[in-house]
C-alpha cells in the first residue's frame, strides 16, 4: 500500500491530509502520514477571543472570487458558516502628508474608470491626473520580458501612483514592494489589458461591461467564517485521524532513492524521511508544504538543481497588532480602514477597522483595530519586543487617527518568512522547478510561494499535491 509523507502542516499540508483522506475513503488503498516541526497545526491560521471580541493572529479572509476555500468549507459541511464583508460600508482611505484621503469611487485597483471622482479626489496631484487623462490613449505593447508592477505602474501613471497606491496595496496583500514583484506573476490581467487594449482603463472597463452582462449577483469582496478562519483548520482535523498527525516533530533530512536502471521490473522511487525524533521512515511520496526555502533545504543532497531554484524565492515577515476599545466616545472614521505609503514615514502598513469590516467580530459596544507592520522593507521589526511595537502602533495610531484611548486589551503576532514574494522571472522560474520535480517520481510541491499567497491558493495547491500524490493527476 503506498504511504506518503506531508512535510507541513499549514492549511497547504492540512489540505492536502484532507484530500488524501477523501481519497482514502472512496477506496484509494494509501496511508499517509503528516510532520509538522511546531505544536500546533494551522499555520498562520489563528484566531483567539479577548472581551468578547474575535481577534485573527493571521489572515481574517480570503477573495471570494477564488473558489477553493469555499469548497473546501461546503464539502467540510461548514459551507453555513461562511459570511461575507460588509460591502455598504467598504471605504478605504489612504495617508496622504497626514491626512486619510478616501480612495475615490471608480478606482479599481489603482486603474481609474470613473473620471469625475479621480478628477475632485485629493488624493492625486495635477500632474498625476493629467497622466491617467493621457492612458486612455497608451497603444497596445506586445508582452515583451518580465517586468516589475512598478515598472508597469509608472509607464501608465506616473511615480505618484507606486507610490500612494500601487506600493500600499502589494504591501497589503504580498508584503511586498511594486519594485520588487512580478507583473506577470502578480497582476498579470494587467498585463494582459496592455497587451490587448493599450489602456489598462479601456480595458478595465471592457472587464466591467463583460461583467455587468452575467446574471450572477455582486458577492462580498471577502469571505471569513463566522467564528474566524481557525474553524477551517478545526474542521480538517476533526476529519483526519490522530495517528497521522505527527505535531512536533522536525524533518530533518530527505533521501530519495530512484529505480536501478535496466531493473526486470518497474519500481517506484523510495522516499527516506527522517526526523528528529527517528532515523529514518520510507515513504513512496512526499509532499513538501513548507516554503520554498525549507524544501530547497531538504532537497540540496537529493536534486542540488532544483532546491536552488526552491531557495531564490523570497519570503517577507509581517507582525499584526489587534487593540481592542470601548466604542463610546471613539471618533474613527467610517469604512474599512486605511493604507499607509512608505512615504509617509511611518513603521505600520496598513489598519483595519475590524468591526466594520465583517460582523461578528465584536460586541456592540466594542472597536477592533487592527494594524500590519513588517514586510519586505522591515524585517528589523520582527526584532522588536511586543511592548515595542505596541507602543510604535499607539503612537501612530495617535498621530493618525488622534486616538489617545487606552486599549481594552492588545495582542501582537509576528509571522517570520511568512509571505512569498514573486519577483521578477518567477513564473519562469516554476516552469525550471516543474520541470525538476518531474525527475523526481512522487514529489509534490504545495504552499503559497508557488501560484498565489491567499488561503485559496494554498488549499488549491494542497489538493493538487495530493491528486499527485495519489496518483489522480499527471503533474501539479
Amino acid at each position: 500500500m503506498p504511504r506518503i509523507a506531508i512535510i507541513g502542516g499549514g492549511i497547504s499540508g492540512l489540505s492536502a491530509a484532507f484530500y488524501l483522506e477523501q481519497h482514502r475513503q472512496h477506496g484509494a488503498p494509501l496511508e499517509y502520514v503528516l510532520f509538522e516541526r511546531s505544536s500546533r497545526l494551522g499555520g498562520s491560521l489563528m484566531t483567539e477571543r479577548a472581551d468578547g471580541c474575535l481577534i485573527e493572529a493571521g489572515p481574517d479572509s480570503f477573495l471570494t472570487e477564488k473558489p477553493w476555500a469555499a469548497d473546501l468549507c461546503r464539502e467540510l459541511g461548514i459551507a453555513g458558516q461562511l459570511i461575507g464583508s460588509n460591502d455598504a460600508d467598504r471605504k478605504t482611505y489612504i495617508l496622504v502628508k497626514g491626512r486619510l484621503v478616501p480612495i475615490p469611487d471608480g478606482l479599481m485597483f489603482m486603474v481609474p474608470t470613473k473620471i469625475l471622482p479621480v478628477v475632485f479626489s485629493p488624493l492625486f496631484s495635477l500632474s498625476t491626473k493629467v497622466r491617467m487623462a493621457q492612458e486612455w490613449f497608451h497603444p497596445p505593447r506586445s508582452a515583451g520580458a518580465d517586468e516589475t508592477v512598478k515598472g508597469l505602474v509608472e509607464r501608465h501613471y506616473g511615480p505618484e501612483m507606486v507610490d500612494r497606491l500601487a506600493d500600499p496595496l502589494l504591501s497589503g496583500v504580498y508584503g511586498g514592494e511594486a519594485s520588487g514583484l512580478s507583473v506577470r506573476a502578480v497582476l498579470p490581467r494587467f498585463a494582459e489589458m496592455e497587451a490587448k487594449h493599450g489602456s489598462l482603463g479601456r480595458g478595465m472597463l471592457a472587464a466591467r461591461k463583460h461583467m455587468a452582462g452575467s446574471k450572477t449577483p455582486p458577492r462580498p469582496l471577502f469571505t471569513s467564517l463566522k467564528d474566524g478562519m481557525q474553524q477551517l483548520v478545526d474542521a480538517i482535523l476533526a476529519r483526519l485521524p490522530g495517528e497521522v498527525l505527527r505535531t512536533e516533530t522536525a524533518v530533518r533530512e530527505l533521501r530519495c532513492e530512484l529505480p536501478r536502471t535496466g531493473a526486470p521490473a518497474p519500481q517506484a522511487p523510495s522516499w527516506l524521511v527522517a526526523t528528529d525524533k527517528s532515523g529514518g521512515e520510507r515513504f513512496d511520496s512526499v509532499i513538501l508544504a513548507t516554503p520554498a526555502p525549507v524544501a530547497g533545504a531538504l532537497l540540496a543532497s537529493v536534486q542540488p538543481q532544483m532546491a536552488a531554484e526552491l531557495s531564490a524565492i523570497a519570503y517577507s515577515s509581517s507582525i499584526t497588532v489587534t487593540l481592542g476599545y470601548q466604542r463610546a466616545g471613539l471618533r474613527l472614521p467610517p469604512g474599512f480602514g486605511f493604507l499607509v505609503p512608505r512615504s509617509e514615514g511611518k513603521r505600520m502598513l496598513a489598519c483595519t477597522f475590524v468591526h466594520n469590516k465583517f460582523p461578528h467580530r465584536a460586541p456592540n459596544d466594542r472597536a477592533l483595530v487592527r494594524c500590519f507592520l513588517g514586510g519586505a522593507r522591515d524585517e528589523e521589526i520582527l526584532g522588536w519586543s511586543e511592548q515595542q511595537i505596541e507602543a510604535v502602533v499607539r503612537k501612530e495610531l495617535r498621530e493618525i487617527l488622534w486616538l489617545t484611548t487606552q486599549p481594552l486589551f492588545c495582542r501582537t503576532y509576528k509571522w517570520k518568512g511568512a509571505m512569498a514574494q514573486y519577483g521578477v522571472g518567477h513564473l519562469e522560474r516554476l516552469e525550471k522547478i516543474e520541470s525538476l520535480r518531474q525527475q523526481l517520481p512522487g514529489l509534490a510541491l504545495a504552499g503559497n510561494g508557488y501560484r498565489g499567497i491567499g488561503v485559496p491558493d494554498c488549499i488549491r495547491s494542497g489538493k493538487g499535491a495530493a491528486a499527485v500524490s495519489a496518483g489522480r493527476e499527471v503533474c501539479v
